[in-house]
């Protein structure tokens, strides 16, 4: 299939550029402002697929609209009728469209031309009114509010917005991008971004999103706060998780990296990682060999331990049960200590049930390196953290 992508330099365009360079069979020709004429005439010429997103948005005199959004819309049509040709053409058109301003005005114009040469020729022709577009490659400071509150608030730059109880409807760049190539049957796998209405010419972007200004600016700078609160936002929620994502593709390309609070004594080091309300926290060790952490037990906690690096034996006892220790041997025994062997070439996850006492010791030659996870993050309240030695003389 060939396809032609007008815009193909712009914030849409790079998306879908890039997308449809994903799939199968698909020979791609993006044309944009610098180049030649004659690059738009001969893949007009070809194209089974027209992803019409060329636009002009922000002119420096208003007449400009109608000759970057209407004009060239026409263009389109008419070198299409001079070659008789009539190709599927996907339009990005604006909610803006609705509305009488200038900018508004073009788009429906554009709109009308690409409707009348459908009606005139056969061609289909699908059109998407746009909300407000947001996801990586955006520039800041232009035309998406989304974008220059990422940028500004992922380097310190202050940011004003007149109220923070406007609301804002916004589509995510990726689901724009899987809605248009859905609708030219591209997509090998189609997830259904986007809904028809009745006459077929217009389509809806599923899912959007409706937010206020308050609120958007709030919880992106709940997502700058990540790094020393470690506390990943809820990314099960649609809109979070596409906004988390845009949020990181801000960032300057010499701040990707940040370092953990790291805690240390004559064991080796601890740090935490991750923490998330639904999901508990993660956190990392390094313990120096014949070193014994642990020896506690939880009543509700769970854990999860995984070696990465280094020889352990984890060793579990269940409280209640009494374990007695004579000379260097063990005798009387009423429980078996349980002991799992792990190093960090098996990547072997040993799970950590309530009501055992349990240890990890480095019985390797170098450092252990251990990864933890607690479904709860550990609050010192109520730790549900109890000493009690694995290999103990106490009697329950």
């Amino acid at each position: 299939m060939k396809v032609l992508v007008t815009g193909a330099k712009g914030f849409v365009g790079r998306n879908l550029v890039v997308m449809l360079g994903e799939q199968l069979d698909v020979e791609i020709v993006g044309f944009d402002l610098d180049d030649p004429p004659s690059l738009l005439d001969d893949a007009v010429a070809t194209a089974d697929v027209i992803f019409h997103l060329a636009g002009v948005n922000r002119p420096e005199r208003p007449e400009d609209y109608a000759v970057g959004n209407t004009g060239f819309t026409q263009t389109i049509c008419d070198l299409l009728r001079v070659l008789k040709r009539k190709p599927l053409i996907i339009f990005s058109s604006s909610i803006q469209a609705a509305l009488d301003n200038p900018y508004g005005v073009s788009k429906r114009g554009a709109e009308d031309s690409l409707i009348k040469f459908a009606g005139q020729t056969g061609s289909r022709v699908v059109i998407f009114r746009l909300k407000n577009v947001f996801g990586k490659w955006c520039r800041p400071n232009y035309n998406s509010g989304v974008a220059t509150f990422c940028h500004h608030i992922a380097r310190n730059i202050p940011i004003t917005i007149s109220n923070r109880a406007n609301e804002v409807n916004l589509v995510y760049v990726d689901d724009v991008c899987e809605a248009m190539i859905e609708v030219a049957g591209i997509l090998s796998s189609p997830l259904k971004h986007y809904m028809l209405s009745s006459d077929s010419f217009y389509a809806e972007i599923e899912p959007s999103f409706k937010i206020n200004l308050g609120t958007l600016v709030d919880t992106i700078h709940s997502f700058k706060t990540t790094r020393s609160s470690l506390q990943v936002p809820s990314l099960d929620d649609p809109f979070i998780c596409r906004l988390y994502a845009t949020y990181l593709s801000y960032l300057e390309e010499s701040d990707f990296a940040y370092g953990l609070d790291i805690k240390a004594d004559n064991r080796g080091s601890l740090a935490e990682f991750l923490k998330s309300p639904p999901f508990g926290q993660i956190f990392v060790s390094k313990t120096k060999p014949g070193i014994t952490r642990g020896n506690h037990y939880h009543h509700t906690k769970t854990e999860k331990f995984l070696v990465v690096q280094g020889e352990a034996i984890l060793r579990f006892r269940k409280i209640g049960s009494k374990f007695k220790i004579q000379n260097s041997g063990c005798e009387g025994q009423d429980a078996e200590v349980i002991e799992y062997r792990v190093n960090g070439e098996e990547f072997r996850v040993v799970d950590i049930p309530p009501g055992y006492t349990h240890s990890i010791e480095n019985v390797g030659e170098g450092e252990l390196v251990t990864l933890f996870w607690a479904n709860q993050i550990f609050d010192p309240e109520k730790p549900d953290t109890y000493f009690e030695m694995v290999l103990s003389s106490t009697i329950w």
